[in-house]
This record gives structure tokens, sequence and C-alpha cells, in this order.
């Protein structure tokens, strides 16, 4: 797989927001993106959806404090304010990551999203799987999907970056 553009980007976020309607099962949802891309995809999602007539609530974590390594790293982490006004008791929460790869930032959010109740179903959705897990932990949905190792994978957002697309470096340093 080749980078990707802004234009494919967009195409994969309105197909994004169909998938999370079509496994509507009439519970409460909330769409809750993780600090610092996540977020910016969920509110994207959000909005979507509610361009189709489905109303959902937006949150973001921030998940710092949960990561299983934070006594480890050299520099202290900047921590930014999680946004979440509202229980997640019996909702279906979508879980909103830009890139999955090990899965030990999806296992402290779901630590972190029960600190906020119990919602009745969590999935996980990302832009970008690239594979490599280190834990049991598979998306409900991924907008794309690499075949290969790759060797990184950085998302720019226009809220972010200034202008959308995700390069792929495939060659090995």
């Amino acid at each position: 797989m080749t980078n990707i553009n802004a234009q494919q980007i967009n195409d994969a976020i309105k197909a994004w927001a169909q998938a999370i309607l079509d496994g509507d099962d009439g519970r409460e949802l909330a769409v809750v993106g993780l600090i610092s891309h996540g977020d910016i995809l969920a509110r994207r999602l959000v909005q979507e959806l509610a361009a189709a007539g489905c109303p959902a609530r937006y949150g973001a974590l921030d998940i710092t404090l949960y990561r299983d390594d934070l006594c480890s790293l050299r520099h202290k982490p900047a921590l930014r304010s999680s946004y979440l006004p509202f229980s997640t008791d019996g909702m279906r929460l979508i879980l909103v990551d830009d890139v999955l790869q090990t899965g030990r930032t999806v296992r402290a959010a779901l630590n972190c999203i029960f600190d906020y109740g119990r919602p009745a179903v969590v999935e996980l959705h990302c832009l970008v799987d690239r594979g490599g897990r280190e834990l049991p932990i598979q998306p409900h949905y991924a907008a794309f999907t690499l075949g290969a190792p790759v060797e990184s994978v950085r998302v720019h957002l226009a809220e972010a970056e200034g202008t959308d697309a995700i390069l792929i470096n495939e060659h090995n340093a």
C-alpha cells in the first residue's frame, strides 16, 4: 500500500460512519477518540453520523496514566484533559484510534473507559490497522489494513497538521 491522500481519508470516514450505522442496535451511541488523533477522527465520525440523522455523543480520552510503560519512559509524557461528560453505562461505545499496532494503547483505553461507567458494548474502530499485535485485541472496523509489516505509519489530520494524509514508510532503515 502506498501513501493515502485526503480524498481517500474522507471517503473512508464516510464508509466508516456507514459501518457504524449498519451496526445500530438501538442503544445510545457514544464515539470516543483517543487523544491526539483518535479524538479528531471521533469528532468527524460524530459529524457524519449527525448528517445521517443518527445522534451520537462525543468524548475524548487521554490514556497516558493508564500506560503499562509509564515508569520506564525516559521523558514524562504531557498530560492532556480527557473529555467524557457523561456516564457510559449501557451505551454502545465506539472507541476510535488512528493507528492500531500492538494493542497496548487499546488495553489502557479499556481500563480508562470503565472508570466512566459500564458500557453495554465497546467496539474498537481504527483508521489504520498495521498489525503486529502483542495483545489479543482486534478491531471491529479498520478503514485501512496494511497487509505487510511497515517501518512507520504517520497520520496527518487537517485539524492538527494542516492537511489529511497517511504516510507509510515501507522500507526498513
